[in-house]
């Protein structure tokens, strides 16, 4: 196989990338590379096309909870100092050890808010790893080069669809992208850019990404707006499978 050959490494970087690469082939890719310079700039080529993708996933801040434990562990002598501080005689005596004990008890809540914190901290859960579908020309159109790569983060909050090169097709045509199950009728995920990257509405797969089954992707060309009947009017010139 002629792992120089342009159009061969650029696919297999493609899907190395991606992480669609997987099990031997993925491991046959790896034991090439080293002495592959073709498919290390076919690698280093698309890490820098997938990489801007992630700028247009949006920022998660941790929950309160976080943040108070790390309070806790950070500032326990307060808890302790207040519990070792002797009671008072007399009426306000019996007041002085219900202080002591609810420090106690505070300084106890804190522990275990430290203790899960670091527990926490030690094994954290594992990201969700983000879904990307390569869609490949598929001929219909000669002048039509390049790929377009879709991404799903794992928690399903942001869908976003980009072409790596701009898409040459007429003016008053326009890209729309669709999604379909193994053995089901396509669905629009809506109108694409033809050049950079296109926030995609998140709710339009019922069920996320999982419970939808979606099996493969395409893009068609359209009049403007959109397909007229729900489903591609016009040649589909991208195609790509979920793997």
């Amino acid at each position: 196989m002629d792992y120089g050959r342009p159009s061969l490494a650029d696919a297999l970087a493609a899907q190395y990338v991606a992480g669609t690469l997987r099990g031997r082939a993925r491991a046959r890719f790896e034991t090439l590379l080293p002495s592959h310079p073709a498919l290390q700039r076919a690698v280093r080529d698309w890490q820098d096309r997938l990489m801007p993708l992630t700028t247009v996933l949006p920022p998660q801040a941790p929950p309160p909870a976080v943040w108070q434990g790390i309070e806790a562990k950070l500032w326990p002598a307060a808890a302790e100092d207040r519990a070792a501080t002797p009671a008072p005689r007399g009426r306000a005596a019996a007041s002085g050890w219900q202080a002591v004990a609810w420090w106690r008890a505070l300084a106890g809540v804190a522990s275990i808010a430290a203790l899960s914190l670091a527990v926490l901290l030690a094994n954290p859960p594992p990201p969700q790893a983000p879904v990307v579908v390569v869609l490949q020309p598929t001929g219909k159109e000669a002048a039509v080069t390049g790929n377009i790569v879709a991404s799903f983060s794992g928690d399903g909050r942001a869908v976003t669809a980009a072409a790596l090169t701009p898409v040459s097709v007429a003016e008053d045509r326009v890209l729309q992208l669709w999604w379909a199950t193994a053995d089901g009728p396509p669905n629009s995920l809506g109108l694409i850019r033809r050049d950079g990257a296109t926030v995609l509405p998140k709710d339009l797969l019922p069920g996320g990404l999982k419970g939808s089954r979606i099996d493969h992707m395409a893009v068609s060309v359209e009049p403007p707006g959109g397909s007229p009947t729900g489903k591609p009017t016009g040649p589909v010139i991208f195609y790509g499978k979920l793997q």
